[in-house]
């Protein structure tokens, strides 16, 4: 495999692109989305440029390809953000250009069903960014969270090491997009426990490599972008569930599934996102969703035990689904210091 390369990263004033590679929601819940364009402008200076699919709901594969194969052909597009994730990228794969990407790098930006093409980014050699999209991050009620918009500052506009740094508050319950009254306000918050670490006593620093639990299921299910899992060895693992919410057993059979075909046990260390815990279809309250998180705790530690007994973890890192939420570079460096109970990444 090709050594990760950093693509050149984008400077205020510059145009960048805001794609729908997997749901154009930005169509049909207009609400967040412009919320988040205009947050792209006044506060960090960029200008968004759409594509023909961008808030077309049900555009093709192809289509949603051929979006992404003119955003990063585009010399003036200096960076691609999702809008948002879905559920069906995978089907978007195979219509890509694989060599077309790999000429003409940028830095990608999302998460979700966004891992797919992180994952076929980073099978080209090219570092991209997990976290941040126009609809939820930047289209956040009442104002973006100050360690987000710092983290995705940092991801966006700068090179060097980040440290990441524990939340003092988290929230997972929304309130309907619909519903321009949801805007008025933040969403509500609690206080957030720091992390967990388990096996700490040593330093690992690798590429990072993982993202969406089961977004990373369908694609082992698949056979599609999935490496020989030699190739994974001493890289750093990252992983977090969506408001699908996954039970842990779910969970554990996935991670199970990845220990039997000899993936887990090649990563030295793993970073595990603080899952999200309320959704419209599970309204959990503060302490049944406490108890989710610690009962899929309790499912990836079983997983460890079995599969990959020396690795280090850390649980409840704020990436993925939660709020706030922190870049994970996907492709680059990851620092895991369980001596210094520290973790930075490489922008």
């Amino acid at each position: 495999m090709t050594a990760p390369q950093y693509p050149t990263k984008p400077r205020p004033g510059d145009r960048v692109a805001v794609l729908s590679p997997s749901s154009g929601l930005p169509g049909i819940l207009p609400l967040p989305y412009e919320l988040g364009l205009r947050r792209l402008r006044e506060d960090f200076g960029l200008d968004p440029v759409e594509y023909p699919t961008t808030r077309k709901m049900g555009s093709t594969p192809q289509e949603r390809a051929a979006d992404l194969h003119a955003a990063f052909a585009d010399p003036a597009i200096k960076a691609v953000i999702s809008s948002i994730g879905g559920d069906d990228q995978i089907t978007v794969l195979p219509h890509l250009d694989g060599e077309l990407l790999r000429t003409h790098p940028k830095p990608f930006f999302g998460y979700s069903d966004n891992t797919n093409l992180l994952v076929f980014l980073d099978n080209l050699g090219i570092v991209g960014y997990h976290g941040g999209s126009v609809m939820v991050e930047w289209g956040r009620p009442g104002a973006m969270h100050p360690l987000t918009a710092e983290s995705l500052r940092a991801a966006l506009f700068t090179r060097g090491e980040w440290e990441l740094t524990p939340a003092k508050e988290t929230g997972s319950v929304n309130s309907p997009w619909e519903d321009p009254r949801t805007f008025e306000q933040e969403p509500a918050m609690l206080p957030a426990d720091g992390w967990t670490w388990h096996n700490a006593g040593r330093v690992v620093e690798g590429a990072g490599w993982g993202g969406n639990l089961e977004i990373l299921s369908w694609l082992l299910m698949a056979g599609r972008g999935i490496r020989p899992a030699a190739e994974y060895e001493g890289r750093v693992l990252f992983l977090e569930t969506s408001e699908d919410m996954p039970s842990a057993d779910e969970v554990y059979w996935i991670l199970r599934s990845m220990g039997e075909r000899g993936l887990l046990r090649r990563f030295p260390a793993l970073l595990m996102g603080r899952a999200k815990n309320w959704s419209f279809a599970q309204p959990f309250d503060a302490a049944a969703g406490q108890l989710y998180r610690e009962r899929q705790r309790e499912a990836v530690l079983r997983a460890l035990r079995e599969y990959a007994p020396e690795t280090m973890a850390v649980f409840d890192v704020d990436f993925g689904h939660t709020d706030p939420q922190v870049i994970i570079p996907f492709g680059g460096r990851v620092r895991v210091d369980g001596v210094a109970r520290r973790v930075v990444v490489t922008y």
